[in-house]
């Protein structure tokens, strides 16, 4: 589909009676797990071609010799020359491809786009964690379906709690945080993490419409740049959580996200500093 069309269809189910009435079936979970089976079955293999050339992907940056189904082309692992880690200790990293957007805590209160308000504590289901993070900052990072689906750990540590929230799954495009308060809607999952040098940090993978699965490893330890998980079919979003003062964003991305721009980050970039 042409990427007008889309946007087309997406404003026709998010502002109109009759798209809504159809938007809550195709965001029901039952509907993403029947896709996402298919998705993950030999029978999806005929979906790889067109996928590849709708989004200009070059399959020669990705270890691409044999592709299952189409979630194995989805979730595809990037070689690791192209997708370097910044391991200087006081780096920031991104922990995945997407468009980042920083947002100030206040009172508890985060303002993604126009109207559309959340509180961390309706994010995380959790009032207790969601005090400490307040004056702090929150990093969306929004990946589209032509983004790298994997993403890490912004640097050693461990995982203090882990849980998931089950939910809806809405697209993550802007013509639906206009509309729904979309990261307290959708299912995700919450890293509670010491990092050695970032301080306790929460980790939020969120998923969109026709995700099969949020997809993370099961680690107690790891090292920067590790692996956590990766995402199966869809846009995706993840959020992270950073204490007041824990970190100096780049100021281009600071700028960018207070002009209302997002900006293009990379798994294991250096966004920013450790205060």
């Amino acid at each position: 589909m042409a990427g007008s069309d889309n946007e087309k269809l997406l404003k026709f189910l998010y502002t109109t009676p009759i798209g809504r009435f159809f938007l809550k079936a195709l965001s029901a979970p039952m509907i993403s797990k029947i896709a996402g089976a298919y998705l993950s079955s030999f029978l999806s293999k005929p979906l790889i071609k067109g996928f590849v050339k709708r989004n200009n992907i070059d399959l020669s940056e990705f270890y691409s010799d044999d592709f299952h189904s189409f979630n194995d082309c989805f979730s595809r692992k990037i070689k690791e020359n192209l997708r370097p880690v910044d391991l200087n200790s006081s780096a920031l990293i991104s922990p995945c491809d997407g468009l980042l957007t920083v947002y100030d805590i206040n009172k508890n209160t985060v303002l993604p786009v126009k109207q559309s308000r959340y509180t961390i504590s309706s994010l995380s289901k959790d009032e207790a964690l969601s005090r400490e993070f307040e004056g702090g900052k929150c990093l969306v990072f929004r990946l589209m379906v032509n983004h790298y689906h994997r993403y890490c750990f912004l640097d050693g540590g461990t995982i203090e709690k882990n849980y998931f929230i089950k939910g809806k799954l809405h697209t993550v495009r802007p013509i639906a945080l206009e509309n729904i308060p979309v990261f307290c809607e959708n299912c995700r999952e919450v890293s509670v993490i010491d990092y050695e040098n970032l301080g306790r940090t929460v980790q939020i993978e969120v998923g969109a419409m026709m995700v099969g699965k949020i997809k993370n490893h099961k680690l107690n330890s790891f090292s920067r740049g590790q692996e956590k998980g990766m995402f199966l079919f869809g846009g995706s979003t993840i959020i992270v959580l950073l204490k007041k003062d824990a970190v100096k964003l780049d100021d281009n991305i600071l700028n960018n996200s207070l002009s209302g721009i997002e900006t293009d980050v990379k798994f294991g970039q250096k966004i920013g500093s450790k205060n």
